[in-house]
């Protein structure tokens, strides 16, 4: 009974502090690991192996901070791009007693996990997982797809086209495109937005050419280039990414054809480099952020070259523990059930302004940007050591990429 006083003052020094320090006490020194499910092997395997040490790098960079005081850590699993192997590697992940899991590269993977997850949580629970996606776009996963547990990082492939053709629309040199894509969900997505798109904002627009080619099977894309060079076309379209759009890239810069291109995926391994070995060209990228960023992001990006010689350029990593950070101090919990609850709605202060949770589908709202390909100047950013770099040329607010949504979402409970 002697120590009842301290007790009593120390609840009324929370109770005056607010809730915040109350949650911060709940979760401070917890670890969280977070299995990474992407490819680590394969012709995506670059992209991957970067795209892992931009997670674990966050991690480590943001790991301890208030308001909850976690600890974060990120441990890789190699599904080879696979939806198969994506589930084999989430049974492990299960097993080894990972909570949260994240995965970008393919839509395919991404909804055999986001199915297993939501299967799982619901035959086990109190083992509940949630899911974040980092970098899958197909637009169902927050539609007709959408699941409690799935939460998204990047803007779909709806978003990034609202986003780039508001910018293409006043662009008067663009008057024949040329669509090039993987086949696949993402490649045939990336061609029908734009088609619909640019025929609400700038219906004299002719699509001169249309390819579909296999996901990183394609070893010479001069066959493809030809095809582009004889329709005529002022200008590419492409969603193609990782090796697919540096071949792509090789192809053309072989051919001479210096005409512009409008990409989602220029920035990411492998493709900075093949664009610099052809000279000055005309790209953009349509993406939620850019190669310039001062403040904190600059700095991480500055030294995560530093670590690595490697460029951090998934941001979605910064805005994941941000979101899992200030979510867990809300729930005062790790427990992933408070956690994704806490996370629908959450906003927070991210690099490019605030960003939201949206609660009714689970995909995030954000700034996007289009950038440009050109030399670095004194100060800016060199990508991949090229002297070039992505110059931010527009900056978009949320409400121009947001897109309505037909989730119905399920909730536990319900």
């Amino acid at each position: 009974m002697r120590f009842a006083p301290k007790h009593v003052a120390i609840a009324a020094m929370v109770a005056l502090c607010g809730p915040g320090l109350a949650l911060a006490q709940g979760t401070k020194n917890e670890t969280v690991r977070i299995a990474f499910m992407d490819p680590l092997s394969g012709p995506f395997a670059n992209v991957g192996q970067n795209q892992l040490k931009s997670w674990q790098f966050a991690a480590e960079q943001l790991s301890g901070r208030a308001p909850s005081g976690v600890k974060f850590e990120v441990v890789g699993f190699d599904n080879k791009g696979s939806p198969q192997e994506s589930l084999n590697t989430l049974k492990a992940a299960i097993d080894q007693g990972f909570r949260y899991v994240t995965q970008g590269n393919g839509s395919g993977a991404a909804t055999a996990i986001l199915d297993a997850v939501s299967k799982h949580n619901a035959r086990n629970p109190g083992k509940e997982i949630v899911y974040l996606n980092y970098a899958a776009v197909d637009p169902a996963l927050t539609n007709e797809k959408c699941d409690y547990w799935h939460f998204r990082l990047d803007a779909d492939t709806s978003m990034k086209m609202e986003a780039l053709t508001s910018f293409m629309k006043d662009q008067p040199n663009v008057k024949k495109v040329f669509l090039i894509n993987q086949n696949y969900s993402h490649g045939h997505q990336v061609a029908k937005y734009f088609k619909d798109a640019i025929k609400r904002k700038r219906p004299d627009v002719q699509v001169v050419g249309e390819d579909l080619h296999p996901i990183g099977q394609v070893k010479d894309f001069s066959p493809y280039v030809a095809k582009i060079k004889q329709s005529g076309a002022d200008t590419i379209v492409t969603g193609n990414w990782g090796q697919d759009l540096t071949l792509l890239v090789k192809a053309l810069n072989d051919a001479g054809l210096k005409i512009p291109m409008y990409t989602y995926y220029a920035g990411v391994t492998g493709t900075p480099t093949a664009l610099a070995a052809g000279g000055d060209s005309e790209v953009y990228v349509v993406a939620y952020g850019h190669a310039n960023h001062t403040g904190e992001l600059g700095k991480m990006a500055a030294e995560f070259h530093k670590k690595f010689n490697d460029d951090y350029y998934t941001y979605a990593t910064y805005n994941g523990i941000t979101l899992l950070n200030h979510a867990m101090a809300k729930a005062g919990s790790t427990d992933p059930v408070k956690v994704a609850k806490a996370l629908e709605g959450l906003s927070v202060k991210s690099f490019a302004g605030d960003v939201q949770m949206r609660g009714s589908d689970h995909q995030l709202q954000q700034s996007m940007f289009i950038t440009k390909w050109q030399k670095a100047k004194k100060g800016e950013y060199s990508v991949e050591n090229t002297g070039y770099t992505f110059v931010s040329i527009k900056q978009m607010d949320p409400y121009v990429s947001s897109t309505p949504t037909s989730c119905q979402m399920k909730r536990p409970g319900a």
